[in-house]
């Protein structure tokens, strides 16, 4: 990744997973070797034993009989024990999502935004919190997906915002069409300069993929927004990362990576560089 011109590694954590896999031991792993390639980290908490997206943002199975209160603890002390235990293998994170793509809340049903939008602010704040505990100097990201959808951003973060929610960075995934990524890069950026508008705060695109063998697609609506984002005001876009590009051979069944099929990168990487 570093060679093909990334200069930043974005590592999800999951609370007790199957297997081990993306556990705070895994996580330190890549974190450290990242690290040691001299790039910078971003870490994407997922409160959940496995992927939380806007589909499912189910509850680890430990934490599953909790109320409200002992949710919130929960929340704290997970993100603090793997920030902590990344500071003392010598990485501190420049960026810590707190939820991933959280659309409708996260921990559900308890913080299910569309149920109970005060429960949502809470359990993000116990993360913020949690991050801020570890080093004030960490940015801490909201997640949410479709960033074409400008009406949707504005209900959850208004809905954060009317709760005393709390964030640094407002972080967004964009999965477009092959045909139709011109149109959405525009809707995305305007959606951008919309949020710091209207929250001061700036953007990063968290997630960005296209079909593996649309590279030529893809290399265009990178480039195009790559190019975008590094135009809006006061360097308030902060960057983009692609989810997942070492993805290939139909990996978790999932074909929006950037590898092709024999492991290699295709031309859409070239974006990067």
């Amino acid at each position: 990744m570093k060679d093909l011109g990334m200069n930043a590694i974005r590592l999800r954590v999951w609370v007790d997973p199957a297997g081990g896999w993306n556990n705070s031991a895994d996580v330190v792993a890549k974190a450290v070797r990242a690290k040691n390639l001299g790039m910078r980290i971003m870490i994407d908490f997922h409160y959940s034993d496995s992927w939380a997206d806007p589909g499912q943002q189910t509850k680890p199975a430990a934490w599953a009989a909790y109320d409200l209160a002992t949710l919130q603890n929960a929340v704290y002390n997970h993100t603090f024990s793997v920030l902590t235990t990344l500071k003392t293998a010598g990485v501190t994170p420049e960026w810590v999502q707190v939820g991933n793509e959280t659309n409708d809340g996260m921990l559900w049903p308890s913080g299910k935004a569309s149920v109970n939008m005060a429960n949502y602010a809470l359990l993000v704040n116990k993360g913020f919190d949690a991050v801020k505990a570890v080093d004030p100097a960490i940015q801490v990201i909201v997640h949410i997906s479709n960033g074409q959808d400008n009406s949707l951003f504005r209900w959850n973060l208004d809905g954060l915002k009317n709760n005393g929610g709390k964030w640094d960075i407002i972080g967004m995934s964009l999965y477009p069409d092959p045909g139709n990524w011109a149109s959405q890069n525009i809707q995305c950026l305007s959606n951008i300069n919309d949020m710091i508008a209207r929250y001061n705060t700036p953007v990063m695109i968290c997630e960005v993929g296209m079909s593996w063998d649309q590279s030529a697609a893809c290399k265009s609506f990178l480039s195009d927004l790559i190019n975008k984002v590094n135009t809006v005001a006061g360097n308030k876009g902060l960057g983009v990362f692609y989810w997942e590009p070492q993805c290939y051979g139909n990996w978790k069944g999932y074909t929006k990576g950037a590898f092709d099929n024999s492991g290699k990168p295709t031309t859409a990487l070239s974006a990067f560089n």
